[in-house]
């Protein structure tokens, strides 16, 4: 068997030298043959016919061996070994290296090897170049160099014992990892420059080839790599990579498909622990993004497995902090609980809180003064009505939901500030469905809202800030209150009587103004929260003002559309006035009736001019 040349790290027949005469003494004692059992596998070891300094290279190797046959009685000495790391296949290996038999070291067998020796006390105290330092040799040079091969060890050590840690091949490996990944980002940054056209999916392969092998590591290592990846200044965006892939190879039996049965893939308790531990390992740095798609499901799947109540909140608070952006496919979790509501709505309300904490402190940080130029255009003011218009989408979809109880439902419409909303046609058109709900499903689950009930749910609707065509549709639908509908149409009136008296509201706007000067007996907190307060009311107003803009252009797009409909075959609109009040004199007196003669005897002569006036003015 020739296969060992120019490999360092394979091994082959040598002559081994003994250390001392302690050898001699042993093995002169020893007449036959040794026997060693490695969990119940036996393993015959014979005498060499050379010397006698020859016999037994395997207890000249190895301390405990030597130990263990200087304390036998029998000389046909059959010995056992009881949790040798590596079992017998590793046992095997360690006697072929002192037997001088061919086999090589690999990155599949070095860890297996390294802890044997370290069980069998195969160190330079008993023989030169023995198995400790052979595999040590092999670890520093070959292993730490290797992401790939590090990566590899790691896996192996997954099913050794203790051991393996005492004698630290787990933190070499890890943190070879993570320099090497670095040095990997440092590569690729150089190469993209490089490879400006090349396309997106191919520099994200090259860049993060390693994502897919530390998927194959367990929980626990997969921690200590990440961690240590965070440390040494491996990008967030790439761990994020592999904390998606992680989790879509780990938690793959854990769908949408399995709601109502947890997956028998993986223990509960396993599920339960990579779930907490990958929402632990997400980056917290500002300018990583991490995509919402995978931040919703981990927050599914932990209320699936049940995590943790600090996870689940920490998850939340990390979606609260992007609700803006959320579609509303996004926060329709469905409830796990059979018996009650089809959707999470208590998850959907925990987030909303956060989002509105976040806005709090984000005004806290704000200036109070007040700045013409820019009312309305705050930066939390614009997320949180983005947010309001999200929630009543929300709010409408879950409507429906014949299981959904009145309390949560209020709950969440009540939780969103007034100046959320610059329009309630959405939060009308989601009451209006739960009111035609509740009707249908009298039977299936509760009994029909009581009045008082509707007017607590409908009084969350503020009339004024209704568009026309929700005003048309309140006040003809039959599911709300009276007072509701009288209100409706109370302030459709004073709208009406508004727009044909030409205010524009200026009145009301200098009031909201005049109402919010400080007073001189209020603390200067008080003063601050109500120079807050008054300044979210303008910024609501002016929205408002925006939008019933848009809608009077709109009405008066709609009546010069119609005006200039009505003036077919060459007619104007002046002309149709004319002959209108000239109807109205036909019912006059006698009065009435001599001027329209003196005016038919003054028109032929005034008839030119008049025409000439009215192409003029056209």
């Amino acid at each position: 068997m020739g296969m060992v040349s120019e490999n360092p790290f394979a091994f082959s027949n040598r002559s081994p030298k003994l250390s001392n005469s302690f050898t001699t003494r042993i093995f002169s004692d020893v007449a036959g043959d040794i026997t060693i059992v490695v969990d119940g596998e036996s393993f015959l070891l014979h005498k060499p016919y050379v010397s006698v300094l020859l016999k037994f290279p395997l207890v000249s190797r190895s301390g405990k061996i030597r130990k263990m046959v200087a304390e036998a009685k029998d000389s046909a000495a059959k010995l056992e070994l009881h949790n040798i790391p590596g079992g017998p296949q590793a046992f095997e290996l360690a006697m072929k290296f002192c037997y001088g038999m061919n086999f090589e070291i690999t990155s599949a067998n070095v860890a297996h090897l390294r802890c044997a020796a370290e069980f069998l006390e195969m160190s330079e105290d008993y023989r030169d170049e023995n198995l400790i330092e052979r595999t040590e040799i092999y670890l520093n040079e070959v292993v730490v160099q290797s992401l790939e091969k590090s990566v590899e060890v790691l896996t192996t050590c997954q099913t050794l014992p203790p051991i393996a840690e005492e004698v630290g091949i787990p933190s070499r490996c890890v943190e070879a990892i993570a320099t090497n990944a670095c040095k990997e980002q440092l590569m690729a940054g150089l190469s993209m420059l490089n490879c400006d056209g090349e396309s997106a999916e191919l520099k994200s392969g090259c860049l993060e080839w390693w994502v897919e092998d530390l998927s194959l590591l367990r929980i626990e290592y997969y921690q200590r790599v990440i961690f240590a990846m965070a440390r040494t200044g491996v990008r967030p965006d790439s761990i994020v990579a592999s904390l998606m892939h992680f989790a879509q190879t780990s938690l793959k039996g854990i769908g949408k498909c399995q709601i109502w049965k947890k997956p028998d893939s993986l223990p509960e308790h396993d599920q339960r622990t990579i779930v907490e531990t990958l929402i632990s390992l997400m980056p917290t740095d500002k300018s990583c993004s991490v995509p919402l798609s995978f931040m919703f499901g981990m927050l599914r799947m932990s209320i699936m497995v049940d995590a943790a109540i600090a996870c689940r909140l920490e998850i939340e608070r990390r979606i609260a902090y992007r609700l803006e952006v959320v579609t509303l496919d996004d926060i329709l979790i469905p409830s796990i609980y059979a018996g009650g509501s089809l959707y999470d709505v208590d998850t959907v309300h925990r987030i909303l809180v956060n989002f509105l904490q976040r806005i709090e402190e984000e005004e806290d940080d704000e200036d109070c003064g007040y700045e013409s130029e820019s009312i309305g255009s705050s930066p939390s003011h614009g997320s949180l009505l983005k947010v309001g218009r999200l929630i009543d989408s929300y709010l409408a979809e879950i409507a429906p939901d014949p299981y959904l109880s009145l309390q949560k439902f209020v709950a969440m419409i009540e939780v969103l500030p007034d100046y959320a909303r610059v329009i309630d046609d959405g939060l009308y058109r989601a009451i209006d469905i739960y009111l035609k709900a509740s009707h249908q499903h009298i039977a299936i689950v509760h009994t029909m809202l009581t009045e008082q009930e509707c007017k607590k749910l409908c009084k969350f609707i503020d009339c004024q800030k209704l568009s026309q065509e929700a005003c048309n549709h309140a006040a003809q639908n039959d599911r709300l209150p009276v007072q509701m509908t009288v209100r409706v149409l109370y302030f459709e009136q004073v709208r009406l009587k508004t727009a044909l008296s030409g205010n524009s509201g200026d009145g009301f706007v200098s009031q909201r103004i005049s109402s919010g000067v400080p007073s001189a007996a209020m603390s200067p907190r008080d003063n601050y929260a109500s120079l807050r307060r008054e300044n979210r009311e303008l910024k609501l107003e002016i929205s408002r003002m925006r939008v019933r803009l848009s809608e009077l252009e709109k009405e008066q797009l709609f009546m010069k559309q119609g005006m200039m409909d009505k003036t077919g075959n060459g007619k104007t609109f002046l002309t149709s006035i004319s002959k209108g009040i000239g109807k109205i004199g036909i019912f006059s007196g006698q009065a009435g009736g001599k001027r329209q003669k003196a005016s038919r005897k003054s028109r032929g002569v005034e008839g030119k001019t008049g025409r000439s006036r009215r192409h003029s003015l056209s």
